[in-house]
């Protein structure tokens, strides 16, 4: 396994939603260089749903992975151990501002920060693609869309499902308009933004119109820049 640090941060699909398409996730195991890599999930969005947590290990046990999982809601293993022991790092989707709570009462920020630094990749799909940004767009409010503070691994902002969920965009655009969001990432379902140390290295797609967008505020107004997004192309096994 390389020592460069890495992030793929995915808008939305992946193995739950798509588990007949997976190339995103054959991208992402790809990256960690380990032909039976040890892959950790962590369900904590969801509250550490069972039948995601199965979905996770059945998928992936496929395709050739060593699976486990993180609870933190049952008796949990000693974290530091455990997570630095892995090839990569999948954080599933849910309620993002209580998975960064759980995660801060357990010290795992700290920790997901020494495996990033190690060359594990983290990687994540809609909550676990905005919480390694210094701020994401999230849905853990029943009432609206809100800016949250997220883990700063990475700069700017993201929002994942940018196609798939009608708010997404125009909220985007007003946050940006009224300065409550940082520049940042809009990732559309399917579609995932790979960051190689702190530089955004490639957009991938396992969709064949899966967008991802770089966006910021240029004479106060939202401007969105298409990223060059590869197809990464249906695989199956």
């Amino acid at each position: 396994m390389g020592k460069q640090r890495q992030i793929i941060a995915v808008g939305g699909g992946g193995f739950s939603g798509e588990p007949d398409n997976p190339a995103m996730e054959l991208y992402i195991l790809a990256q960690s260089g380990a032909s039976n890599p040890k892959i950790c999930f962590i369900p904590t969005a969801t509250g550490d749903e069972p039948r995601y947590i199965v979905s996770f290990h059945n998928f992936f046990t496929r395709h050739g992975c060593r699976t486990s999982h993180l609870p933190l809601f049952a008796r949990t293993p000693e974290l530091r151990s455990f997570l630095l022991d892995q090839d990569v790092i999948y954080v599933g989707g849910g309620n993002t501002k209580s998975m960064l709570a759980v995660w801060k009462e357990w010290g795992l920020d700290g920790i997901l920060r020494e495996a990033w630094e190690c060359g594990i990749v983290l990687s994540g799909i809609s909550a676990g693609a905005i919480c390694w940004f210094q701020q994401g767009i999230t849905d853990s409010y029943a009432s609206d869309l809100k800016v949250l503070d997220c883990l700063g691994f990475l700069s700017g902002s993201c929002c994942p499902h940018y196609d798939g969920e009608k708010e997404r965009r125009p909220s985007f655009h007003s946050m940006l308009t009224q300065n409550q969001i940082l520049p940042g990432y809009a990732i559309e379902d399917g579609a995932a933004v790979h960051f190689i140390g702190d530089d955004m290295h490639k957009a991938v797609a396992s969709r064949p119109n899966a967008r991802a967008f770089r966006m910021r505020l240029m004479n106060g107004a939202p401007e969105e820049e298409p990223l060059n997004t590869e197809f990464l192309g249906v695989t199956t096994q």
